[in-house]
C-alpha cells in the first residue's frame, strides 16, 4: 500500500466516524429538548346558563374541552367525557337516556351514575360556577367524586 492509498483510506475513516459521531449526538441531544403538546386551558367560559335546556345533554364542549353540560330543573352540572373504567369516551344516546362506552359496554345515567358494564366508579363532575358577566365558567383542575361525596360540594352544581 503505498502513501497516497493509506490516505485516501484514513480521511474516509475519519469522515465515517465524524458522521457517525454526529448522528449519535443529535440523537441524545433530541431528548433534551421535549415535544410540545396542544393542551386545552383548565378553564373556560360555556355562555350563559339560558344557553342550555333543562333536561338536556349538551355535547358542544365535548370534542374541544371534554365536558358534557348536563341542566336539570335544579340547575346545571359539568361531567367528565372520561370513562372511569380505561379512559374511553362515552357516547350520549339521546334515544336511551344514557351515556355509553363503546370500549367495553360501561353505561352511566345522565347523573353520571354507572350502572352497567365494567365502570367501577360513576363520571367525575368539575367545578362549575359564574363569572361577573353572568357567564357559566367551568374549571377543570377541580374534579368532584361522587363516591367520596364530593357532588354535595357547592362548587359542583350551579343553582339557577
Amino acid at each position: 500500500m503505498n502513501r497516497r492509498k493509506f490516505l485516501s483510506w484514513f480521511g474516509l475513516a475519519w469522515v465515517s466516524f465524524g458522521a457517525a459521531t454526529g448522528g449519535a449526538l443529535s440523537i441524545v441531544l433530541r431528548f433534551l429538548f421535549p415535544n410540545v403538546v396542544f393542551e386545552p386551558p383548565t378553564s373556560f367560559k360555556a355562555g350563559l346558563p339560558d344557553d342550555y335546556e333543562v333536561g338536556g345533554v349538551d355535547e358542544r364542549w365535548k370534542e374541544k374541552f371534554g365536558v358534557w353540560m348536563v341542566r336539570t330543573a335544579e340547575g346545571i352540572y359539568a361531567l367528565s367525557t372520561i370513562c372511569t373504567h380505561l379512559g374511553c369516551t362515552p357516547n350520549w344516546l339521546t334515544n336511551e337516556n344514557k351515556f355509553k362506552c363503546p370500549c367495553h359496554g360501561s353505561g352511566f345515567y345522565k347523573t353520571g351514575i354507572n350502572f352497567e358494564g365494567p365502570a367501577p366508579r360513576p363520571l367525575e363532575r368539575y367545578r362549575i360556577g359564574l363569572t361577573e358577566d353572568g357567564q357559566i365558567l367551568i374549571d377543570k383542575s377541580k374534579k368532584f367524586q361522587q363516591e367520596k361525596g364530593e357532588w354535595n360540594n357547592p362548587e359542583s352544581f350551579l343553582v339557577c
